[in-house]
């Protein structure tokens, strides 16, 4: 398994979080959408222009910008 960021992970594939690049409002925001370490995370779908990315996570669907993921820890399942 390798360590990437979330806005590295290939759309229709799955990762496990594993940590964050960032502190203060942006992983507080992060932390109570459900993004929490050991959480399932799947690459479900890109809009037309490639910004924002439509993440599951619990069942449900989460728009991250890219500046956002890129704060994410994930190891590749």
């Amino acid at each position: 398994m390798s360590d990437i960021t979330l806005d590295k992970l290939p759309l229709n594939s799955s990762g496990r979080i594993i940590g964050f690049n960032c502190s203060g409002p942006l992983q507080r925001r992060l932390l109570d959408l459900g993004l929490i370490k050991n959480t399932t995370i799947h690459a479900a779908l890109k809009s037309p222009f490639g910004d924002p990315t439509a993440y599951e996570v619990r069942g449900f669907l989460i728009a991250l910008r890219k500046e956002d993921a890129h704060s994410i820890l994930v190891s590749k399942t």
